[in-house]
């Protein structure tokens, strides 16, 4: 087995669904044909909206998220210089970072990668032993989601030549792309009419360049892509959803449940998979939230969830303003840590001009 992203109402709710342009859509002027008239989202899917802030939550770059007693024992290793590393010959693991959702921003992943010092300034992987997992939603929206895919696939193979990794997650717009690749127009059950993979693909920022540069090896990697994973105590998924818990009571039988529902390649199944995998919003009730986070630490592992798909901006309800009026960019610093400290948000907003999270766990003071 190998390792393995559209807004819905909390888990077991279901919201109507406006149908509006979905969120952050930057596409330069004419690279991708306009949309037809969007069909009927599923059951439980909602676009992105302006949302209020719902209980306790901070968005600090050094917040502290394990206590020191909870803290590995291994020694994290520096990733400045690999060559000096004690730990570079592979004597033990190197420092574990996490990568926020991509959504096809190629340059400020090189960036923000570069800035953390786990690539060099031509791109190629520079962190000696140390671990990086990506939360998935490599495609859509920004400008060269098949360029971001190419970069992460070649830093997989470079960091495991050094001693380290790099590995990344299924997220609900990987499985969107599989399916406007495999099923295109071809109606599914959606639950509420008729739908198509291709529809639902145009709707939430699908960009005909990258379609036409998804080659077969791409398909390949993403659809052996793992639905979670556990590292240091960390459980990583890329949706804030208990959907997971559908699909099994361990991390190998959800991510085995998965990987057997892609190469079914049934078109429906294919369909409730991305939908569920869509659903957000499970963690952010004051009450609620914290209670629907034990419920998966306790099935699958861990101390704390950390995930994407939901935008920052969007937990904290800080996008826009009452009259409607500009507030300019939002401000994104660091993960967003909430749900009684027990859950991390990732997703930094980078298509809404918010900043692509690289950040190493657990949370340093």
């Amino acid at each position: 087995m190998t390792q393995g992203a559209g807004l819905e109402a909390t888990a077991g709710a279901t919201a109507a669904v406006p149908h509006v342009p979905a969120y952050g859509a930057s596409t330069p002027p004419g690279s991708v044909p306009p949309a037809p008239a969007p069909e009927p989202m599923p059951d439980g899917y909602t676009p992105t909206e302006k949302l209020p802030v719902v209980g306790p939550g901070h968005t600090i770059a050094d917040t502290r998220l394990v206590p020191p007693e909870d803290r590995p024992t291994v020694a994290l290793t520096s990733v400045t210089d690999p060559e000096a590393d004690p730990l570079a010959d592979g004597e033990g693991p190197g420092p574990l970072y996490v990568v926020g959702d991509v959504h096809g921003y190629h340059d400020e992943l090189r960036e923000a990668l570069a800035e953390q010092g786990l690539i060099d300034d031509k791109g190629s992987w520079a962190a000696g032993n140390a671990r990086l997992w990506f939360l998935g939603d490599f495609t859509d929206r920004g400008p060269d989601g098949i360029g971001v895919i190419d970069l992460v696939m070649q830093l997989s193979a470079e960091a495991a030549a050094a001693g380290g990794y790099c590995k990344a997650l299924m997220g609900n717009h990987e499985l969107l792309l599989i399916g406007a690749k495999r099923f295109g127009d071809t109606p599914v059950n959606s639950g509420a009419g008729t739908a198509s993979f291709q529809a639902a693909w145009l709707l939430n920022g699908g960009q005909r360049t990258d379609m036409e540069r998804l080659e077969d090896h791409h398909l390949q990697w993403m659809s052996r892509l793992d639905a979670m994973a556990e590292e240091d105590g960390h459980l990583l998924v890329h949706s804030d959803t208990t959907a997971y818990l559908e699909y099994g009571d361990s991390i190998e039988a959800v991510n085995d449940a998965v990987t057997e529902a892609l190469q079914r390649s049934d078109a429906d199944e294919c369909w409730d998979l991305f939908r569920k995998f869509t659903k957000r919003f499970a963690f952010r009730d004051e009450d609620a939230g914290p209670v629907a986070v034990r419920e998966l630490l306790d099935a699958f592992g861990g101390e704390r969830i950390v995930h994407g798909h939901s935008p920052i901006p969007y937990l904290l309800g800080e996008v826009g303003s009452e009259d409607g009026e500009d507030d300019g960019p939002p401000a994104v610093e660091g993960p967003h840590v909430y749900a009684d400290n027990l859950a991390v948000a990732m997703d930094g907003g980078v298509t809404m001009a918010g900043k692509l999270l690289v950040v190493q766990l657990p949370l340093g003071a």
